[in-house]
């Protein structure tokens, strides 16, 4: 077995686990009225169609194959905006942790189902920024014989001109200063909020102070990801093998590790969450091992109580 069948493999594996917190999601209605839930969700749907298609991409240049010019730029467009909106999402997640620790009494005001909607929207347009001007600047550097040619699919296929390129380097770096500057002064309240809370609430604090700090890491590793076809448009020039082996690389740094880390912060220590994501897994064993033993114990403790009398 190869290291392509083996990453096939890992994104099967991480796939599965998406879809399966995305069913645990859908199923309960606590879940889907919550905002946090919900803007997790969308990270999910996000991560994995990102890495449905970009495992497509990389399928396509590890055999070298040729797709339509037009089909292409679709992915493309779709592939830029899924890139940007999961940092944007992660940063509306820091902001509702923010609200929810440091202004706990205006929570339930703040974070209502208007407001959600209002805030997905924004996140959603603000992602398009991007793929926009993909489109229009490609309007007016691509000639008509381009849409009937057939190309190895990548991100950064619509970019025939430098000055493309500068203009999307400006644009990304004012997205990552702006979200990097969000999520540091989230993390800096929070961080204050859990100096002064009492020793019930530190707990929480403490928990949703961990929470941003391991989204500020999953925001520096997927904006990393925007330089990467800088350096592996330079591999191209020097080899081929070492193109693919860059692109393998980035792919499992960038794309699937940055990715692995909402299932751990929502999945996994998420209390809640993951006690009905366990039930889902186990195709509902674990509530009947737990009701079986529960009805056990009540049994003992009735057997028992006669003869303490």
């Amino acid at each position: 077995m190869n290291r392509f069948e083996i990453l096939q493999i890992v994104v099967v594996i991480l796939l599965y686990i998406n879809c399966l917190m995305m069913f645990t999601f859908l199923k309960k209605e606590a879940f889907r009225s919550d905002t946090r839930y919900v803007l997790f969700a969308q990270t999910l749907f996000i991560d994995s169609s990102l890495i449905l298609l970009s495992d497509l991409a990389l399928t396509g240049v590890y055999f070298q194959l040729e797709i339509h010019f037009a089909i292409c730029c679709i992915f493309a467009l779709i592939m830029k905006m899924f890139i940007i909106l999961t940092p944007l999402t992660l940063v509306a997640m820091c902001l509702e942790r923010y609200v929810a620790i440091c202004m706990p009494l205006r929570h339930a005001d703040i974070s209502t189902p208007r407001t959600r909607t209002i805030c997905i929207l924004l996140v959603w347009i603000v992602s398009a920024v991007l793929p926009l001007f993909m489109v229009i600047s490609s309007a007016f550097v691509l000639t008509p014989r381009f849409l009937f040619t057939y190309v190895v699919c990548s991100a950064e296929v619509m970019f025939l001109q430098s000055w493309q390129s500068t203009v999307q380097n400006i644009l990304l770096q004012l997205y990552f200063v702006t979200m990097f500057g969000v999520i540091l002064f989230t993390y800096i309240m929070i961080m204050k909020a859990a100096k002064k809370a009492s020793a019930d609430k530190k707990k929480s604090t403490h928990k949703g102070l961990r929470t941003v700090i391991l989204h500020g890491l999953q925001l520096l590793l997927t904006m990393v990801q925007f330089i990467c076809p800088y350096y592996e448009a330079a591999a191209l020039e020097v080899s081929l093998v070492l193109f693919v082996n860059i692109r393998y690389a980035d792919f499992i740094v960038f794309v699937l590790a940055p990715r692995c880390l909402s299932p751990l912060v929502y999945g996994i220590r998420d209390e809640k969450f993951f006690t009905v994501l366990r039930n889902y897994a186990l195709f509902g064993l674990y509530v009947s091992v737990s009701r079986c033993v529960g009805v056990t114990k009540q049994r003992s403790q009735a057997k028992t109580k006669p003869l303490e009398m």
